[in-house]
């Protein structure tokens, strides 16, 4: 094992922001709870209510409009479980149909089976080969009648390819759909107004900010229908039952203000890491595959397939150089299938299963990536020496 520690699973979760921990390690004298009337509660209280504010104006919203949860999978079930209500008349009038993407993350893709299930039509759309959803499609899903919610990321977690989600947010409205975008991977990278992007429904959570673990947010705009996914409390408005979470609800808020303090300067950083890995690795290692698309995509995400390498043995054996890097998403890496992104994609099972995810971060410098581009190469060099599969080719790196 290498004495050097190096992390390039930022997608996966984020170290605490020092002025969060800060924050955080302030605030454990206070043990009030926010629901009580004393003067213990009303201090817990006001502490929770100042950080809603600052979490809704970060992102162009009413206060009134932010609910607080445990995490972003919470608050995507949430929005999904809205349509077993629906089947089941809670409101009246709801359309039944949900339209998501088939490279959302596996919150909602299960969630989505369990509803099928359930009673409620559920329908995918294609991405092309950059994972770009296919809008074409959607449109003739919404001119098909019946759906209630579309439901699609603003940023893939795995590929890093963004949505346009004003686009996807004006069609489902002129078709009297709700809108939904899970926005966990975008939030605090690049701006994000829920005006701007028209979204009815919004997913952010903590510890993809540099927050605490164990806190996420639900933006619902005003008027829109909503059921509380856990009940048997008055917390949130009735919108979340359970105690609040103190301490998380004021990380998050913390992790938010220093995400508008740093996040324009550390895209531009970010994007010259990247940039800096892309060109290395093509320079270094014969035949690889950039996934996701070039441009429209998180500056911190490079996605990149070796074939003839497995993505499990290339994670392994650049933990030993100690290095982090992911095979995809931190929810799914304990499965031996090939990535669903990159299958969506066109990308084959071969190449899917030698993938690996790099995402890069606040603490990641020029000196990070020179050692990878040392490393790197004398690993996939090594895997497929062992590899009797593999034949090297005399082409260079194929770029998608």
């Amino acid at each position: 094992m290498s004495s050097r520690q190096i992390y390039f699973d930022h997608n996966a979760t984020t170290p605490l922001h020092p002025e969060v921990k800060r924050e955080m390690v302030a605030a454990m004298e206070m043990f009030g709870n926010p629901s009580s009337m004393h003067a213990f509660g009303r201090e817990a209280r006001a502490n929770v209510e100042d950080a809603r504010h600052r979490v809704a104006a970060f992102m162009g919203a009413d206060e009134s409009e932010i609910v607080f949860t445990g995490s972003g999978s919470e608050a995507n079930n949430t929005v999904l479980s809205l349509f077993v209500c629906g089947t089941n008349q809670c409101f009246p009038g709801m359309r039944p149909k949900i339209v998501t993407s088939r490279i959302e993350h596996p919150c909602v893709l299960e969630t989505s089976q369990c509803l099928v299930h359930r009673g409620v039509d559920v329908n995918y759309l294609e991405v092309d080969g950059y994972g770009k959803v296919d809008l074409q499609q959607l449109e003739e899903q919404l001119r098909g009648g019946g759906v209630g919610l579309v439901s699609v990321m603003m940023a893939n977690n795995e590929i890093g390819t963004f949505q346009d989600i004003p686009e996807i947010s004006r069609l489902a409205h002129q078709y009297g759909a709700l809108m939904h975008t899970d926005a966990v991977q975008a939030f605090g990278k690049v701006p994000v107004d829920v005006n701007a992007l028209g979204v009815d429904f919004l997913t952010i959570s903590g510890h993809k900010i540099y927050g605490p673990k164990g806190i996420g947010a639900l933006y619902v705009r005003k008027g829109t229908p909503y059921c509380p996914f856990i009940r048997g409390g008055h917390q949130e408005k009735g919108r979340r039952a359970g105690t609040e979470n103190t301490f998380g609800i004021m990380g998050l808020a913390m992790a938010v203000d220093m995400r508008g303090a740093e996040m324009e300067a550390e895209e531009a950083r970010l994007l010259g890491l990247r940039e800096m890995l892309r060109k290395g690795i093509e320079e270094r290692i014969d035949d690889v595959l950039f996934n996701g698309h070039p441009e429209d995509s998180l500056a911190n995400t490079l996605n990149v397939s070796f074939p003839g390498a497995e993505g499990e043995a290339i994670l392994l054996y650049l933990d030993l150089a100690g290095i982090a890097v992911s095979t995809g998403s931190a929810c799914a890496s304990g499965s031996l299938d090939p990535s669903h992104v990159l299958l969506a994609t066109g990308v084959d099972a071969e190449r899917a299963h030698g993938s690996i995810r790099i995402s890069l971060g606040r603490s990641n410098t020029i000196e990070d990536a020179e050692y990878m581009l040392d490393v790197l190469p004398g690993v996939i060099e090594r895997i497929r020496n062992m590899s009797t599969a593999y034949i090297k080719g005399g082409a260079h790196a194929a770029v998608r």
